[in-house]
């Protein structure tokens, strides 16, 4: 089994999985046979990502109380796991007392020009931001090649992009 860490702070809550740890045996899965020969083992399951990912929308839930939300994801690699965190958040609105109001935009970013990086991130999909002013902002990016999901909540419009 997977040694897990978890905080009592629930903001620091985090499924902690050292890197000689082996995974989960295949035997314990299905998967599709055009992955057979090119798996080892399964990192991590796909329920333990829809339970994190549930508990995500919970907290977004908590924070925004009945505020408005514009969710803006950053595709390619955003857009399974930000579909898959907007459809919780509305199945817990369903099933609550609370609605949380909210509309999804679409953006990708770009730090190539050709084959060439740049020193600028160029916006593709949006070109005017303005219209998140005053608003609550969820970004959603999903960065490769690590799977790092980077959620932040941003009041009044204002967005920060910190290129390293």
């Amino acid at each position: 089994m997977a040694e897990v860490v978890a905080q009592a702070d629930r903001r620091s809550e985090g499924i902690v999985i050292n890197d000689d740890w082996p995974g989960y045996s295949l035997d314990l899965f299905s998967y599709p046979a055009h992955y057979s020969g090119d798996l080892d083992s399964v990192i991590i399951p796909h329920g333990v990502i829809m339970d994190r990912t549930e508990r995500l929308a919970r907290n977004i839930m908590d924070d925004l109380g009945d505020h408005d939300i514009v969710v803006l994801c950053v595709l390619k690699g955003g857009y399974q796991f930000c579909a898959d965190l907007v459809e919780r958040i509305k199945a817990l609105s369903r099933n609550s007392n609370r609605t949380i109001p909210m509309r999804v935009h679409f953006i990708r970013l770009r730090s190539y020009l050709n084959d060439q990086s740049t020193k600028d991130l160029h916006i593709l999909g949006a070109e005017d931001l303005s219209f998140l002013a005053g608003k609550n902002v969820l970004i959603v990016e999903v960065s490769q090649p690590c799977f790092c999901c980077f959620l932040s909540v941003l009041q009044n419009g204002l967005i920060v992009y910190t290129l390293s």
